[in-house]
């Protein structure tokens, strides 16, 4: 009897593949999809992603070509790994590639794609876009601001100081995060996360899980038989992160009624950007209505997104800077011939340092903080004579792009310089030039890269001006990448700084 079963199991799996592959074969004939390597029953290509996706994705296209097409389990997607390539999707076919695919993670933590990220394309999304450009991340907004940036640079390199009088090696990971999220919770809610009650490392956690979770490859996603099944043990963990998350914004909305209660007694008028939120939400005029779940989303957004992306950023250069000592003293010396030795470094002195300017764009060349754009085709199209099909899912491989050697000579080499020369000078980060597109391009572009870019600067010159950088007896940075969503650091970033001279340039409070 058992052995009935099996031979009849086995007969009913290989008629499924056998229609399978008939059924996948007419249709291939009917659509001319781009090269693609040979998949698995059920997996399809799965396996050749793992374990880092963006660098899986790139040998194959050195294989394949700068277009392929992948199933990964039941989902077809296809991989631009070209500058010319990512052109005609994200800007020459943008419409037709505006979507994002929906994952269950991101589902989960978004509030059913409440946020601005994952939004599908549409009126919520182009009025949250709008108001992205005309305030929340605006050039208005932004100078607004600037004073309270200006006090977290001035803060770290305090905190710096104090840590160099120790001589011991710090996590600089740490300490880019704590920058970055005091820099967007005072810009999102006025205020900092308390580190004296665990507020900060809370914050902290919650960004890393989220970049992580809705990075991750979950087989619930792309194998059918999987739907209903956590294989990975993520949906535990996806819930933890949003229970978490939404007591925190419930804490976080209930103190922000009691000081707009008092706001409004005392006739004050300054407004942070959970404020204008709020106030949209109570205009019955406004053209979107937006709940709660809107707001708490959106402030994932920014927080994971302002948060993360621009201290791996940070880190990557420093981390390729004491690599490179040479490059590091170049910079300070443009520093210092600009700035001079006896205040810090400003946003305004950014046009005037294009050494500065070039170091960030190489450290985004070589380690872009999103590696791979991700976009999901809502109708039919043809790319470079290939048809991609409706709900493709599409991965443009940004950290491919910038090691393409069509595009840039030795390509795996940190040359900032490469930014100084010809017509190299003129490319900028913010999508126009798509061999560098760190913040993606077309109308899904990262609304915050000119927050970003003000930041990173910024802070990193401050980094440079103020300190040498000291590591362990190996003296090198080991540049291996992890996987997530964005391009972490496979280990943390320890090292020492040493003040150059005993009084630093910050402002008398501070020093």
């Amino acid at each position: 009897m058992e052995g009935d079963l099996d031979l009849r199991s086995f007969a009913i799996l290989s008629f499924i593949l056998v229609v399978s592959y008939t059924l996948i074969s007419k249709y291939r004939s009917r659509v001319r999809l781009p090269p693609s390597p040979i998949g698995l029953p059920i997996i399809g290509h799965l396996h050749l992603v793992a374990p880092i996706p963006h660098q899986a994705l790139h040998k194959l296209s050195m294989r394949y070509g700068d277009l392929i097409h992948l199933r990964l389990g039941s989902v077809p997607c296809v991989v631009a790994s070209s500058a010319e390539v990512a052109k005609k999707l994200l800007r020459t076919n943008d419409l037709s590639f505006s979507d994002r695919p929906q994952s269950k993670a991101v589902s989960y933590l978004t509030y059913g794609s409440s946020d601005f990220s994952f939004a599908p394309y549409g009126p919520y999304w182009r009025f949250v876009k709008k108001l992205c450009v005309s305030e929340l991340l605006g050039v208005r907004t932004l100078h607004q601001l600037l004073p309270t940036r200006r006090e977290e640079i001035v803060a770290l390199m305090k905190t710096l100081h104090d840590k160099s009088l120790e001589g011991k090696a710090i996590d600089m990971g740490g300490e880019l995060i704590r920058l970055t999220n005091n820099v967007i919770s005072r810009m999102m809610m006025s205020r900092r996360c308390l580190v004296s009650d665990g507020e900060f490392e809370e914050v902290r956690k919650l960004v890393k899980e989220v970049a992580e979770l809705t990075g991750k490859f979950n087989l619930a996603d792309y194998i059918g038989l999987c739907k209903n099944l956590d294989l990975q043990g993520l949906n535990r963990r996806i819930e933890d992160v949003h229970r978490r998350f939404d007591g925190m914004m419930e804490k976080i909305l209930k103190d922000k009624e009691e000081v707009r209660r008092k706001m409004k007694e005392t006739g004050s008028m300054a407004k942070d950007l959970l404020d204008i939120l709020i106030d949209i939400s109570e205009d019955a005029t406004a053209e979107v209505r937006l709940t709660k779940e809107n707001i708490k989303a959106f402030v994932l957004d920014i927080f994971v997104a302002g948060t993360d992306t621009s201290a791996i950023t940070m880190e990557w250069a420093l981390a390729e800077l004491i690599n490179h000592p040479n490059i590091l003293h170049k910079a300070r010396d443009e520093i210092d011939a600009v700035v001079g030795k006896n205040r810090l470094v400003e946003e305004s002195d950014i046009p005037n340092l294009p050494y500065l300017q070039a170091i960030v764009k190489e450290t985004m060349r070589l380690h872009p903080a999103g590696p791979l754009i991700v976009r999901q085709s809502n109708k039919d199209s043809n790319i470079d004579g290939y048809d991609i099909p409706a709900k493709t899912t599409v991965f443009v491989n940004v950290w491919a792009i910038g090691r393409d050697p069509k595009h840039w000579s030795d390509p795996l080499k940190f040359f900032p310089e490469r930014f100084m020369e010809n017509e190299r000078e003129m490319v900028d980060a913010k999508g126009q030039h798509f061999a560098l597109i760190p913040f993606g391009s077309g109308r899904r572009a990262c609304p915050g890269a000119s927050l970003a870019l003000e930041l990173i600067h910024s802070a990193l010159g401050a980094m440079i001006q103020c300190f040498e950088w000291k590591v362990d007896s190996e003296g090198a940075v080991d540049m291996a990448e992890g996987p997530g969503l964005t391009l972490a650091r496979a280990k943390p970033l320890f090292c020492t700084p040493q003040a150059r001279q005993y009084m630093l340039p910050l402002p008398l409070e501070f020093v």
